[in-house]
C-alpha cells in the first residue's frame, strides 16, 4: 500500500445538507470509496483540519472548514524516466518532465508526480505548480517555491502574461496546404464523457490557438503551437479540429484502452508526440525578461 506524503483538501460546503458526521459527509461526496476505508483512516489518524487538529468517527460535519487527508493506492506505478530542473531562484523553479510522468497526484498516483519528486529533491514541502500539463506531455512547467510571493506569479497566468510555445507531430497525408501553413483556432470546449475528456460545443469562444506547421518529413509534420488560453486539452481538440491529430494520442479522436503493468513491453512505448517547448514572460518582481526551453526532442521526428 503506498499513502501520500502530502495531504489532500476537501473543501466542506456552506451548507450543512443533513449531514451529522463528517463521516455521512465523505461517504455521500465520495460514493466510489467504501464507508469502511472512511472508518480506517479515522481509526489510524489519517484525517486533519487544515490547522493539524486531528478528526475521528465522532466529529460532526462543520460548515466552510478544510479537511486534510492521505490518500492511498494499492501498488503506485514508478516512471522510468527522469525530470530536469533548468532555473531556481527565491521565487520560482523551472522544471523539464518526461512523458508519462503527473504533474500533481490523481487517481494511481500518489507520491510519483513532479511535484512529490521536486518537494523531496529541494526540501521544500510548499512548492506548488503554477500551471498544469497532461501527464502524456512532455516539457516544462513553472513552479512557485515561496508563498509570499505566489499570488505575484500566478497572476501572470490569470492576466494572459505568459508565452507558452509547444511542439507537437502529425500525419500530414490529409491536410491541404494550399492555402496556408498557419491557422487560428477559436471554439468552445466543455467537459465529455467519460470526465476526463473535452468536446467541442456550440457558444462563447473560450479555448483560442494559434498553429503553424513548422517542417514536413515525409508524411509527418512538426507545429509549433501557441494557446491562448489555457482549457484542458485544448491543443490535442485544436490540432484535431485542423485534421490532423496530434501522433500517438491515445484520447482523440478515439479514447483506447488504457495499458496495464501487465502490457510492460508497451507501457511507455509510443508516448504522445506534444512537447511544452518554451515558456517567457517579464518577471513582476525584477522586471527582467525570463525565457526559458526545454533540450528534449519529440522522438518521432
Amino acid at each position: 500500500m503506498a499513502m501520500a506524503k502530502r495531504p489532500s483538501r476537501i473543501s466542506l460546503p456552506s451548507k450543512n445538507e443533513q449531514w451529522n458526521s463528517l463521516l455521512e459527509f465523505l461517504s455521500a461526496k465520495f460514493p466510489h470509496i467504501t464507508e469502511d476505508t472512511w472508518k480506517e483512516r479515522f481509526k489510524e489518524g489519517k484525517m486533519h483540519w487544515l490547522q493539524g487538529e486531528i478528526v475521528d468517527l465522532s466529529t460532526p460535519f462543520m460548515v466552510n472548514r478544510t479537511l486534510c487527508y492521505y490518500r492511498e493506492v494499492e501498488q503506485e506505478p514508478i516512471i522510468p524516466f527522469q525530470h530536469q530542473i533548468l532555473f531556481q531562484n527565491e521565487h520560482l523553479l523551472v522544471a523539464c518532465k518526461p512523458h508519462f510522468l503527473p504533474v500533481t497526484p490523481g487517481g494511481k498516483f500518489v507520491n510519483e508526480c513532479l511535484l512529490g519528486r521536486l518537494s523531496v529533491e529541494i526540501n521544500n514541502p510548499d512548492i506548488v505548480p503554477l500551471h498544469r500539463l497532461d501527464r502524456e506531455t512532455s516539457g516544462l512547467v513553472l513552479f512557485s517555491v515561496n508563498k509570499k510571493t505566489r499570488g505575484v506569479y500566478s497572476q501572470l497566468f490569470e492576466q494572459k502574461k505568459i508565452n507558452k510555445q509547444y511542439l507537437a507531430i502529425a500525419n500530414i497525408e490529409k491536410l491541404s496546404l494550399r492555402e496556408s501553413k498557419q491557422w487560428q483556432v477559436e471554439n468552445r470546449l466543455v467537459k465529455s464523457t467519460p470526465s476526463f475528456l473535452m468536446e467541442e460545443t456550440t457558444g462563447e469562444v473560450n479555448a483560442s490557438s494559434t498553429i503553424t506547421l513548422l517542417s514536413q518529413s515525409a508524411s509527418l509534420g512538426r507545429f509549433i503551437l501557441q494557446p491562448i488560453t489555457g482549457k484542458t486539452h485544448q491543443l490535442r481538440l485544436h490540432m484535431m479540429k485542423i485534421g490532423v491529430p496530434i501522433l500517438n494520442d491515445k484520447f482523440y479522436p478515439t479514447l483506447l484502452p488504457e495499458l496495464t503493468s501487465k502490457d510492460d513491453s508497451n507501457l511507455y512505448k509510443a508516448p504522445l508526440q506534444l512537447l511544452a517547448k518554451r515558456l517567457s514572460f517579464v518577471d513582476p518582481i525584477t522586471e527582467q525578461n525570463m525565457i526559458f526551453e526545454s533540450n528534449r526532442c519529440l522522438e518521432s521526428w
